[in-house]
């Protein structure tokens, strides 16, 4: 049986003068992010796929179609592109309109189609009634949603948003989010959103690209991400706190891998891949570090059981932030998140003894090299 190939495919590759060893693909219907710090690459991608920079090595494909491949020398430039963006600062042209600014990218279009087209769009993106307002007649979200208006009127085989939230306040942007959300549901096509942001990526996207330094680090769904981060990398770009080294000791039945920290004896989930005496990183989300009960530490049933003293407490609305020094060990400190109520009926302030679990199957192992 033939293998069936990625709807939208990118390998880019080059040593400088930005360094690239970028892989992705992404399938119609599904918001892919690109996630990474400053310098990573996120926009020399996007303008690779764009036709607005080549790079030396790579290849760029939608739909069995190649608009780049730098082996056989193709490489279509930027009109000829089925391409629609928002960029970061929405571009829009200031003396036009915004029924004319989604005009302008319907040059594909009969002239006479093209009004009513750009009203439909509009009334898609909530600017009905707004046509005849120019850029600076519009808040920032709505000056988002004429550039969204705008790109998807070039009718485009893949949509691509340049950190599009980045212009607007927290109120604005949670109601874009819901936007986007509900415009995902709707469109049949690829959407390549770059972001600096985890929170924008994990609501929004359906798979992250981790990137550093131009070289993609994992490509999953934000919640593998997040929880089974590829390597110690990762967890650290993703900002998971509760990253450890240890040394493996074994696995019992075929149910977990034991994982020797410090004095304490851990049990994550199985992973075989890891043998006994390997020095390997381990991670657990502080959402599955569970604070118990004062009078309830029932050692017979809690899982990975750690004793340990409340180094610092933040109070944020309904949340705590605590910080734990486990009594085993001086030098590491564990972090967790409980509701506000629970920390304050089980005295959980600083300087408190506590104890804690941390689930088995959230515990999870990466390579030490």
């Amino acid at each position: 049986m033939p293998e069936t190939l990625p709807y939208f495919q990118v390998d880019l590759a080059q040593e400088g003068p930005i360094a690239l060893d970028a892989h992705f693909s992404c399938e119609p219907g599904e918001v892919l992010a690109l996630v990474g710090p400053s310098g990573s690459g996120k926009s020399t991608i996007l303008k690779t796929i764009a036709g607005l920079y080549r790079p030396k090595s790579g290849r760029v494909a939608i739909g069995g179609q190649e608009w780049l491949n730098t082996s056989t020398r193709r490489n279509l430039p930027a009109q000829q592109r089925s391409v629609g963006v928002v960029f970061q600062d929405y571009a829009l042209f200031p003396h036009l309109t915004a029924l004319s600014n989604v005009i302008e990218a319907m040059q594909h279009i009969a002239a006479g189609d093209r009004r009513a087209r750009a009203v439909a769009l509009l009334e898609r993106v909530h600017l009905g009634g707004l046509e005849e307002r120019r850029p600076e007649e519009l808040s920032g979200g709505q000056q988002q949603r004429v550039a969204v208006a705008r790109a998807l009127a070039r009718d485009p085989a893949v949509l691509l948003l340049d950190e599009p939230f980045s212009a607007v306040d927290q109120v604005t942007k949670e109601k874009l989010y819901e936007e986007l959300a509900f415009l995902h549901q709707e469109l049949t096509l690829p959407i390549i959103l770059v972001t600096h942001s985890l929170q924008e990526a994990s609501l929004l996207a359906d798979k992250m690209c981790i990137l550093h330094r131009g070289k993609t680090l994992q490509l999953a769904t934000p919640d593998e991400v997040m929880t089974r981060p590829a390597t110690v990398e990762v967890a650290r770009l993703v900002a998971l706190k509760n990253v450890f080294s240890g040394e493996v000791a074994g696995h019992r039945n075929n149910e977990a891998t034991l994982v020797r920290w410090g004095t304490l004896m851990l049990e994550a989930g199985f992973n075989p891949r890891f043998q006994a005496g390997e020095k390997a990183y381990w991670t657990i989300p502080d959402s599955h570090v569970v604070m118990h009960r004062t009078e309830k530490a029932f050692r017979a049933t809690t899982e990975n059981l750690i004793e340990g003293v409340v180094v610092t407490s933040l109070v944020l609305g309904g949340t705590t932030h605590l910080k734990l020094r486990p009594l085993s060990s001086e030098k590491d400190i564990l972090s967790l998140s409980v509701p506000t109520h629970f920390a304050r009926l089980n005295n959980a302030r600083a300087g408190a003894e506590i104890s804690i679990s941390l689930q088995r199957d959230a515990v999870h192992l990466m390579p030490y090299g």
